[in-house]
């Protein structure tokens, strides 16, 4: 089984990939940023652009967009790409610049690169979403929340399913909210307990299909059509 990676038509029959829905989890954190900037101003700061990584950008950018639609106001999401998820110092500065320039909340989907972004939050005492796990305990006054993938929760249940004789082979199994492939923590110590309400809120309606959150331009901008 190969996690967090998907072959497409080119699987083997003893291969199974186990993908992650991460537009559900963008998505709700993009709402939480949107509820909680001051400034009306916040970022997405991708490592590299790719289809997989358009599902970080779309996710996050349509739940601001829902949030300031929600709240009758416009906030701005800038955008950039550090062509990098290696380099600390290089996701540092974009943070540096991007929160000098008004952003109060970044959401780095950029691996080590975004261990600079936490540390310039740290630096700025600005809020800073964490990715893939919960990056809490790097900045115990800056997470606002974060992105998670389950990956834990995801390698159990294909071993269980492959242990139980179901037959997993040349597939590819998508992992999101329904089935608990990802999520956002239960423990947001620096977020308004009414905005994590509001945010579950969101988590049950993309769960229930009322919400479709975009993976790419082309469904993101169908998805801003139907928000008007």
């Amino acid at each position: 089984a190969i996690v967090d990676h998907e072959y497409g038509d080119d699987i083997l029959p003893n291969v199974i990939c186990a993908v992650f829905d991460v537009e559900e989890a963008s998505f709700i954190v993009g709402y939480i940023a949107g509820l909680t900037t001051e400034t009306n101003k916040v970022a997405y700061i991708g490592g590299m652009r790719s289809p997989v990584m358009d599902l970080f950008e779309y996710g996050f950018k349509s739940g601001v967009d829902y949030a300031a639609k929600e709240l009758g106001k416009e906030i701005q999401v800038e955008v950039q790409i550090a062509e990098s998820f290696t380099d600390a110092a290089k996701g540092k500065a974009i943070a540096a610049s991007l929160y000098s320039g008004g952003c109060d909340v970044i959401f780095p989907a950029a691996g080590a690169t975004g261990n600079g972004v936490i540390e310039q939050a740290i630096e700025d005492d600005k809020w800073v979403i964490g990715v893939d796990r919960d990056q809490l305990y790097l900045a115990p006054d800056n997470i606002l929340t974060s992105a998670l993938k389950h990956v834990g929760a995801v390698t159990k249940d294909i071993s269980k399913r492959v242990v139980d004789g179901e037959d997993l082979g040349g597939q590819v199994i998508k992992y999101g909210l329904a089935n608990g492939g990802v999520g956002i923590p239960e423990n947001n110590p620096n977020m308004d307990p009414q905005v994590y309400e509001k945010a579950m809120e969101i988590q049950k309606l993309i769960i229930d299909g009322e919400i479709d959150p975009p993976h790419n331009e082309e469904t993101y901008q169908n998805f801003l059509n139907n928000l008007q």
